[in-house]
């Protein structure tokens, strides 16, 4: 790299620091190009990013943000995992830990707050925003439907009375 690619890259990855809803650091060593592909494509599908960047210039991209005081992370062979969902990249990732050992998640940051390894998964077992909004249809309609029940039962019994009144005058 050359340093207008350098610089480039480096205020590409403070503005990804400014703007997502998370960003999760994990060793990556030992993985292979496979593995590392199917990683890549899994956080993708899921609406996240993966990449590999140079210690040296994350940390420079990292002054700055709010997520500044997860410098300490980036020793070693990291990677880079971010989405706009704060919940989607630790889910991915942790996903992934699970089945590939040489993948470690040391930490990551969630806007301001600085998270460890158990941070990131336990953030990864919350719901994400699209399951939560469907929760929340979900309970807005439930009211709906009853209430609509509800009104309905007693015009339905009324309809059955006079049915049956109905029936018993023309069998008398």
């Amino acid at each position: 790299m050359d340093r207008a690619e350098k610089r480039e890259f480096v205020t590409g990855l403070n503005s990804v620091f400014q703007s997502t809803g998370s960003v999760v650091v994990a060793h990556y060593a030992g993985l292979t190009v496979a593995q590392m592909n199917d990683f890549r494509s899994k956080m993708r599908s899921a609406g996240g990013t993966v990449k590999v960047a140079k210690n040296r210039l994350a940390k420079i991209a990292l002054q700055g943000t709010d997520s500044e005081n997860m410098q300490a992370l980036f020793k070693g062979q990291t990677l880079i995992c971010y989405s706009e969902d704060p919940v989607v990249a630790p889910k991915v990732a942790s996903d992934f830990a699970k089945a590939n050992d040489n993948l470690v998640i040391l930490g990551g940051a969630m806007g301001t707050t600085a998270l460890d390894a158990n941070g990131v998964k336990a953030l990864a077992s919350l719901p994400s925003l699209d399951e939560l909004r469907a929760k929340i249809v979900g309970m807005l309609n439930t009211p709906a439907t009853r209430i609509a029940q509800v009104v309905s039962a007693p015009a339905a019994q009324v309809a059955r009375v006079v049915g049956a009144y109905s029936q018993k005058s023309e069998a008398a």
